[in-house]
């Protein structure tokens, strides 16, 4: 069968809300990669932005050599918006970045070495944090990526724990399999997993390439990340609705630490003698983290904010998933979302 013809190797999908400011940062990354232009192009969607997105678009267009096209849709979330950047893509394999990240400068030529060499179908790399990352956000990178917390679920850590799905701030798939397996669903949290499942399924090789990374800025507050957390604790629910493989043993993980945490608090209150000793170990295992971060992140300011970040994404997602199995396994409800907010924000 005769090989398609594609005008670019790479097409560079980036759905975008309100984030003039930190989209402008992402392309000015693209500008400095350490790939021939004529590899790859930019997909811009703008999901019905009203800031100056569309002026910014067209002024980096004309000035910089980056061959970007831009899209406009009415509000509808980004996995409208990635659909219809893959609609308007020329590229054999289409990459996925979100408007709040950054693209190391090896981005393109790690996933591009990493093609010759595994002829993969589906890829994903590892999201990080630059030093000049505020302390909440390097806190956030620290609880999303820790092998003790969820990093061996969503593939940062060597030793993987589960089923490797790549993640729609930094993903990739050929071209033609999205042609065989449709675009991302309507679902409103989890849609990349369904989507990387999917590629999953036809069984084509899907990889994590470690050196291809994006850095992310995650701007949010505690508040906020216990609400996104919560959400994907409901999601993984609804995933495993969809297809029973999306769940596994480990994604009960955190639901079961906090029904144990629940119960620790409440006997050590009623027992103080006995069971306030857990509480104490809990407090020590959390300022062990906290000074780990210090050495990780080289930023004193850190050790402050893990001891809030772990047992917030810990219990956020805990509870959103403990919900979700009562009402929709246990109940039989249909799908339902968590704390509704707009994307990108």
């Amino acid at each position: 069968m005769e090989k398609p013809f594609y005008k670019y190797l790479f097409s560079v999908i980036i759905p975008t809300f309100n984030r003039v400011d930190e989209i402008e940062e992402l392309l000015l990354s693209l500008n400095k990669q350490v790939i021939e232009f004529s590899k790859f192009e930019i997909v811009v969607v703008d999901d019905g932005s009203t800031d100056n997105t569309e002026t910014l678009i067209h002024s980096f267009r004309a000035e910089s050599k980056l061959q970007i096209k831009f899209f406009k849709q009415d509000h509808r979330g980004p996995g409208e918006a990635r659909n219809l950047g893959m609609q308007k893509s020329e590229g054999e394999f289409l990459l996925f970045i979100d408007s709040d990240c950054i693209a190391d400068q090896n981005w393109l030529s790690a996933y591009e070495t990493a093609i010759l060499k595994f002829d993969p179908i589906g890829f994903g790399g590892p999201d990080k944090v630059l030093p000049n990352f505020s302390p909440l956000q390097k806190a956030i990178d620290y609880s999303m990526t820790s092998f003790i917390t969820t990093g061996g679920i969503r593939g940062h850590s060597k030793k993987k724990i589960s089923k490797y799905y790549p993640r729609s701030f930094n993903m990739g798939v050929r071209a033609d399999v999205v042609q065989k397996i449709g675009g991302m669903n309507k679902l409103r949290h989890g849609q990349d997993i369904e989507f990387s499942n999917r590629i999953l399924n036809t069984g084509g090789k899907v990889i994590k390439v470690d050196d291809a990374v994006v850095y992310h800025k995650r701007r949010m507050s505690i508040k906020k990340f216990f609400k996104q957390v919560n959400n994907w604790g409901i999601a993984r629910i609804n995933l495993y609705k969809i297809d029973k493989k999306m769940l596994e043993a480990v994604h009960f993980f955190p639901a079961l630490g906090t029904i144990i945490s629940f119960i620790t608090i409440v006997l050590a209150i009623i027992f103080p003698n006995i069971f306030g000793w857990f509480i104490l170990a809990g407090l020590a295992a959390l300022l062990l983290m906290s000074a780990h971060s210090i050495i990780k992140y080289k930023d004193v300011r850190v050790f402050f904010f893990v001891p809030i970040v772990v047992p917030t994404q810990i219990f956020g997602y805990g509870v959103g998933f403990i919900f979700a199995f009562i009402k929709r396994v246990v109940f039989g409800k249909s799908e339902f979302t968590g704390f509704t907010r707009n994307y990108y924000k």
